[in-house]
């Protein structure tokens, strides 16, 4: 199946990230034509613009309602394949761009904890800085209306257990039902990306300040 709009956009985000010289490590798109769905992985390396944070993804999910819905929308695109499809016509979802953005945190460095502490303490003191970062993340994005998680997970050997993998994550959603033509859609699309990064370096500078006062 093919998504003339999404793929547009997919050239988009990786002209803008080419020319921002965004450190990208993964570039990938998929496809689940099961659920009629589509979409675009992003991984860039951050490791040497902080101290903590290694990597953040940034995924966009679409699928062919959302593609069909734009399509009618957006002026000059008559000949789009899937307005040539008779069950797609009806459609009436809203069309609305998801965006999952995670900030994945290195496993060595974020593992702070007291000389000596035991692992409930390290477990708790982590679960603190944790609780802080959250605190600090949701003021940041207050405007935004979203939902924040963390995703952790343990591991044991002799020695006790510790987080071996730690990622805050964030989901974002657009509305993309003022567009009145592709380029108008290009440029939004620009602009919400450019305010993403906006906002991940600000993450990133917020986990790094309260990490290293917890250290």
């Amino acid at each position: 199946m093919t998504y003339p709009i999404f793929n547009s956009f997919i050239n988009q985000i990786k002209n803008e990230l080419n020319d921002k010289k965004v450190k990208i490590k993964t570039f990938r798109t998929w496809d689940e034509n099961r659920i009629n769905a589509t979409g675009l992985e992003i991984l860039i390396d951050v490791s040497n613009q902080n101290n903590f944070i290694k990597e953040v993804s940034i995924n966009f999910d679409w699928d062919r309602f959302r593609e069909t819905v734009l399509a009618q929308q957006l002026k000059g695109l008559q000949e789009h394949p899937m307005l040539q499809e008779k069950n797609l016509k009806s459609v009436t979802i809203s069309p609305k761009i998801d965006i999952e953005m995670s900030w994945i945190f290195d496993e060595e460095k974020h593992q702070i904890a007291l000389p000596n502490s035991s692992e409930t303490e390290r477990l708790e003191f982590a679960s603190e800085w944790m609780g802080e970062i959250s605190n600090q993340v949701n003021k940041l994005l207050a405007e935004d209306n979203i939902i924040t998680r963390w995703h952790i997970e343990v591991e044991g050997n002799h020695k006790g257990k510790k987080l071996s993998k730690v990622s805050l994550i964030s989901y974002f959603q657009y509305s993309l039902t003022d567009l009145k033509s592709l380029n108008e859609a290009h440029q939004f699309i620009n602009k919400r990306l450019h305010e993403l990064l906006i906002k991940s370096k600000k993450i990133r500078q917020v986990s790094d300040k309260t990490l290293e006062s917890a250290a």
